[in-house]
């Protein structure tokens, strides 16, 4: 097969390529500058796709033997993942940057144009596994190793990419083996260090990161009641379940700390409370996706683990197709959902889809005020 190989500058995706290299496959490789900025150099494990790493896949495609290329993105990484990021945290609502890019970028972008030049599949350094049932058709599982997981992050994958997708890393059992392969194999990044956090926010500061771009308008901190408790400089500097930073100037009545938990950025308001009311006891979202084959009967329930963050553990849940909205009911209830966060559904170590949270329900009710 012709395969193009999305070289991040780091060692899974060396290791992945090389792989796919050994298997016989007809590689390139290609690294996708996102950045606008592309001289942006790296601090450590913090922030990815910077002229280092450019560097860094050039290197290990040197070594492996096959072309290179670099494929300038980073006006579509602006579009569809950092304007996103704003629109939604604007909205009142907490999104996840990495699936936005791995939807629209590599799996959508970057595969659209692999295919249009005539290559199989897109080979990604992705700790995930693919499998194929009774009737031939492709299924996106965990990876061997639950600890470095990344299904999570390709749930938002759809059959048609499924079918031009490769992850060889899926049944490595660890990174240390990933990276002793890197040693032997002679890859200069075996040693590199991993990239965390948020790519275009590499110092982590997403409320000031956000505050430049939207400036600071302040507004009331209130209670479920409606009770004013405090000021804040910003509604989109707050996510649900929030603790730390909320400057609230009095004890609560009850005298339990207080988490964020709701946001409401037209009356530029954050609602607080204690932490039980973050619990949920359903969850839902209209821009629903199946991995692979749709489950044969959705619009009955059916049962499912749910999570809803890329290192949370799966929880029991039901799921059902009602009124064009993927609705999740967890076994018992969940805390700290918040609308904008991707859940993934899985069955055993199959990811059979996934919805963006546009509401939920709240476990413990409203008081009456």
């Amino acid at each position: 097969m012709r395969v193009l190989a999305a070289m991040s500058g780091g060692v899974d995706s060396a290791v992945a390529a090389a792989r796919a290299v050994e298997a016989g496959h007809d590689v390139v490789g290609v690294h996708l500058a996102l950045s606008r900025m592309p001289g942006t150099l790296r601090t450590g494990s913090r922030g990815c796709c910077t002229i280092e790493d450019s560097m860094d896949a050039q290197r290990a495609a040197n070594a492996l033997g096959i072309p290179y290329y670099v494929w300038d993105f980073s006006e579509r990484f602006k579009l569809d993942v950092v304007d996103d990021f704003v629109a939604e945290y604007t909205a009142g609502r907490t999104p996840n940057p990495c699936m936005r890019c791995n939807e629209r970028i590599k799996f959508a972008a970057l595969l659209e144009k692999a295919l249009a030049l005539g290559f199989d599949a897109v080979c990604t350094g992705h700790y995930a596994d693919i499998r194929t049932d009774a009737s031939g058709r492709r299924e996106l599982h965990r990876a061997a190793a639950w600890a470095k997981d990344q299904s999570y992050v390709l749930g938002v994958l759809t059959a048609e990419q499924l079918a031009h997708a490769m992850f060889p890393l899926g049944a490595t059992p660890s990174k240390q083996e990933v990276r002793a392969e890197a040693a032997a194999r002679g890859l200069s990044v075996a040693a590199k260090p991993d990239s965390h956090d948020i790519c275009f926010i590499p110092d982590g500061d997403t409320r000031g990161w956000l505050a430049d771009r939207l400036g600071e308008t302040p507004g009331e901190i209130v209670e479920r009641d409606g009770t004013v408790v405090g000021e804040h400089r910003g509604a989109h500097g707050y996510t649900i379940g929030q603790r730390k930073g909320l400057a609230i100037g009095r004890p609560a009545a009850d005298g339990k700390p207080r988490f964020v938990l709701e946001i409401h950025p037209k009356q530029n308001r954050v609602v607080v409370g204690p932490r039980e009311a973050l619990e949920v006891s359903e969850l839902a979202g209209s821009r629903y996706t199946w991995a692979g084959a749709a489950p044969e009967a959705p619009h009955e329930e059916f049962d499912c683990d749910v999570q809803i963050r890329a290192h949370a553990d799966p929880v029991p849940a039901v799921a059902v197709v009602r009124d064009g909205e993927l609705v999740l009911t967890p076994r018992e209830p969940l805390g700290g959902v918040a609308p904008g966060q991707t859940a993934v559904v899985y069955v055993g170590t199959r990811v059979l889809g996934q919805c963006t949270i546009d509401r939920t329900v709240s476990a413990v009710p409203q008081p009456a005020s």
